[in-house]
């Protein structure tokens, strides 16, 4: 029984190690959904920009305004840049949340099991010694009243 018990404890220990990699993958999830939406709304803005300067193409502009706007495109494209290289990593560290995930449900899984397993072999055992007692009072029953004697039960 002892070993039951240091199982359970194992099992309660694998259980809250299940509970917070689910908890950290939720909040990598979260990460990666807001770099995501960070990624969207510059490619969107980068867009956007693209469309407003692309319609006045036929407007005369100051050359001082197009350098400008040349710089300004070029600075939104490093920041989408930095974001793309933000999501892999963001990707990364949610598939290793994934992973960790797994293997503590593994675990968890892995022990319930073992529980499962040892209860049976302790419901067998029990259930064995039982059918060894009553076997062996009926076999006394018998030899008394094949023999005439009289056991006291203990």
């Amino acid at each position: 029984m002892s070993s039951l018990n240091a199982l359970m404890i194992a099992i309660e220990m694998a259980t809250r190690k299940r509970d917070e990699a689910r908890q950290a993958l939720r909040e990598r999830q979260h990460a990666h959904d807001a770099a995501r939406s960070q990624m969207e709304q510059l490619e969107h803005y980068a867009l956007e920009m693209q469309q407003r300067w692309g319609a006045t193409e036929g407007a005369a502009m100051k050359p001082e305004v197009m350098f400008h706007h040349g710089q300004f495109m070029d600075r939104l494209q490093h920041a989408i840049n930095l974001q793309t290289k933000v999501m892999a990593d963001q990707a990364i560290r949610l598939e290793a949340a994934q992973k960790a995930l797994m293997a503590t449900e593994l675990r968890l899984s892995s022990l319930n099991k073992v529980v499962e397993t040892r209860r049976r072999d302790i419901a067998l055992a029990q259930m064995r010694r039982e059918q060894k007692q009553t076997d062996e009072r009926a076999a006394l029953q018998f030899i008394g009243r094949t023999f005439g004697l009289q056991f006291q039960e203990v």
